[in-house]
């Protein structure tokens, strides 16, 4: 399958490392001119250096700012007023109790994996009604369904997500316009290792030996009995991006190694 996305502009949100630079790569090598964001402007060089290295000839800007914040996400619209491409990859993850979730953190994890999202696609996804071509992608989780009794306000928020695509799938109907969720399950980036990294210590296991561990445990009905890598993940951004994703919309998309009970 040939993918060719030139002449697109595509946004990846929280692009500086994990799924979100992955999937700016992908975007990058199938000809879309990307917009890299994170939240300093040191990553933010790095990720841009890496990019042009890794892809000859890609053609990227960066964007330095949080975009869980209402006013950066206007200045971003008003710097890069047409995007074809939209994937809303932003987010964070902790492990806590919860009882020990205070309403602060509810608020923060809602404003960071959700608001972000709901307001760059309202933004963008009249312009690309307008031009009858455009592509919206929430990353969300295997946890939106699975909800992890260790990151309760996690699990929510990417429940939202997934309910927000399907909707604002249904409102573009008929527009040329797709809007799709992708589940990862456990996926090794930089987040993930650094959870792990007592464990590797402790151990001495490699990465995706403590990943492995860390999915049978906690994730036992994995069919790939393995974390995914980043890039499994971003095939399936790059995928749902492209042309020939026209049918595919308010799909939730999973790329969790099977840990979703569900046909």
């Amino acid at each position: 399958m040939n993918i060719d996305l030139s002449g697109k502009t595509a946004l990846v949100t929280g692009s500086t490392a994990g799924i979100g630079f992955a999937s700016a790569k992908g975007l990058a090598a199938a000809g879309a001119r990307v917009i890299v964001n994170g939240r300093n402007a040191a990553g933010v060089d790095k990720a841009l250096k890496t990019l042009a290295a890794e892809v000859p000839g890609a053609k990227v800007v960066g964007f330095v700012g949080d975009l869980s914040d209402p006013k950066v996400c206007d200045q971003i619209v008003a710097e890069h007023p047409v995007v074809d491409v939209l994937i809303n990859n932003l987010g964070i993850f902790e492990l806590k109790d919860f009882f020990e979730i205070p309403d602060s953190e509810w608020e923060r994890f809602f404003q960071v994996n959700v608001m972000s999202g709901v307001r760059l696609s309202r933004a963008y996804a009249r312009g690309m009604a307008d031009r009858k071509w455009g592509r919206i992608v929430f990353i969300a989780s295997e946890s939106g369904f699975n909800i992890p009794v260790d990151m309760i306000h996690y699990g929510f928020t990417k429940t939202a997500q997934i309910a927000i695509a399907r909707g604002l799938a249904k409102r573009l109907a008929g527009t040329g316009v797709t809007v799709n969720s992708v589940l990862p399950g456990p996926t090794l980036t930089e987040g993930v290792a650094e959870m792990l990294k007592d464990e590797i210590a402790r151990t001495g296991k490699s990465l995706e030996e403590a990943g492995a561990a860390f999915v049978m445990e906690h994730r036992s009905t994995s069919l790939i009995q393995r974390a995914a890598n980043v890039d499994e993940v971003a095939n399936m951004v790059v995928y749902a991006s492209s042309p020939q994703a026209s049918a595919t919309t308010g799909a939730s998309l999973r790329v969790d190694g099977g840990v979703v009970d569900l046909l």
